[in-house]
């Protein structure tokens, strides 16, 4: 370590090796902090700081904390200064929206629109109770539902909302809604949805960090998973054994009927999580309760149906509409560029970018969407609210034109098609291991004019 001018300067090869946990450092506009004791304290969790340590995060804290983060610092400042610390052309013209950002007030004027989504949430729930205690009728069984599935929708909307910013300026009524919306109403723990998500989007796109590219034996979107490479997310290895390659040869043809029901799977990740003694999980009395209510409430909903078939169509009916808001969650990525290793912290708009795809919709339609159809926006500001996005885009997409960046933008019909077609790809590929490996002509013909 050198030392000039009375600064104590660390080069990049040293700040990487404190990249551990009890031994964790991160660099942030070129001044270095010791967060090991901070990382089971963080209330992201402790993931983003572990998969970006030892590294410069300047992009990916600026992208996450408000600017009220910025006094909390001083006191992990270990007295040293990155040597040769720059900034890339693309960072600074990002930090400049950010903040331009930040000065209109479009961080924290969120609006009264939660509101409305509370209000619609309520009113779908209702009506389907309604439908199902009050009315004789096998079609008005199987429309409640529907009308169930649209409520737990709107319901992970809020969620996913809630999960990057504070919807309600009360924390304590925000809390509550959290609660009420995610765990109680629609059996998904908040807190699994806070750390899967994180995760995610600091990790966008990469193979062994990303949760939600994770999903064999059922899906795999890339050859690269038939080395049945590591997770570090739920930290196993993630093996492509033959059981794993017969249904991935298929994917394409199961995707669809897969979605319906992978709700089953947010319940099971729910509970591992929230029973797992190793693994912090903060409020988790809380958690726990929530998910009490919702399997009451659920199964005693179901059991007043007349006979065992409506119960089921009942079951498969709220599912399968549910299972559209799945089918959005994989069309943003799915068919984008992924890679294999850990996540890069000076390279935040790169990677956001190369990893997620918007949808072309009408105004009219961002209720269906939740905001993801704006996906590459989000993940470039995931604490801006979803209302804004369609009013940052256009900025958006002059940075991604100007620093030569992807800026993907499909229809919702296409994204479908791409997807299907990379997981089709990689299912050819799971059928003759011994062919050479093909590339992903699906994805390179949208990126050829991205």
């Amino acid at each position: 370590m050198a030392e000039s001018n009375t600064r104590k300067y660390i080069s990049c090869e040293e700040l990487a090796t404190h990249n551990k946990p009890g031994d964790l450092w991160i660099s942030i506009q070129g001044k270095v902090y010791n967060v090991s004791n901070w990382a089971q304290s963080h209330p992201g969790g402790e993931l983003p700081l572990l998969n970006l340590a030892g590294q410069d995060v300047t992009d990916a804290f600026v992208a996450y904390h408000p600017g009220s983060a910025w006094q909390h610092l001083d006191r992990f400042f270990n007295g040293y200064y990155l040597q040769h610390y720059t900034v890339s052309e693309v960072s600074k013209d990002y930090r400049k929206l950010v903040n331009e950002f930040s000065n209109m007030g479009l961080f924290e004027n969120r609006g009264l629109g939660v509101y409305f989504q509370l209000f619609s949430v309520a009113v779908l729930f209702s009506l389907s109770v309604c439908g199902v205690l009050f009315s004789g009728q096998t079609w008005v069984h199987m429309v409640s539902g529907g009308l169930m599935g649209l409520g737990w929708i709107q319901s992970g909307w809020l969620g996913h909302d809630s999960g990057h910013y504070q919807i309600i300026r009360n924390k304590k009524v925000n809390r509550f809604a959290q609660i009420l919306t995610g765990n109680c109403l629609a059996g998904i723990s908040i807190a699994w949805w806070k750390r899967n998500h994180n995760a995610h989007h600091i990790a966008c796109n990469s193979l062994e960090f990303d949760p939600d590219l994770q999903h064999m034996p059922f899906f795999a979107v890339s050859s690269k998973l038939f080395k049945s490479l590591r997770s570090f997310y739920y930290d196993r290895k993630m093996n492509f054994d033959k059981f794993t390659r017969f249904l991935v040869s298929y994917q394409h043809w199961t995707f669809y009927p897969v979605m319906c029901f992978a709700r089953i799977n947010l319940f099971a990740q729910s509970f591992m999580l929230l029973g797992s003694k190793r693994l912090r999980v903060p409020n988790r009395g809380q958690e726990i309760l929530g998910l009490v209510v919702f399997w009451i409430w659920f199964p005693l909903l179901v059991s007043c149906l007349p006979n065992w078939s409506e119960r089921v169509l009942f079951v498969v009916a709220s599912f399968s509409i549910t299972g559209v808001q799945h089918v959005q969650f994989c069309l943003n990525h799915f068919s984008s560029s992924v890679y294999v290793g850990t996540p890069v912290g000076n390279d935040w708009c790169e990677k956001q970018t190369n990893g997620s795809l918007d949808i072309v919709c009408p105004s009219w339609m961002d209720w269906f969407h939740g905001g993801l159809q704006f996906q590459i926006e989000h993940h470039l500001f995931p604490r801006l609210p979803r209302k804004y996005l369609r009013k940052i885009a256009p900025l958006v997409k002059e940075l991604c034109k100007k620093h030569n960046l992807p800026y993907t933008s499909v229809s919702f019909t296409k994204a479908n098609t791409l997807t299907v077609g990379t997981l089709r790809a990689a299912a050819l590929q799971a059928r003759d291991m011994t062919s050479p490996v093909p590339k992903n002509l699906v994805w390179e013909a949208v990126h050829t004019y991205g």
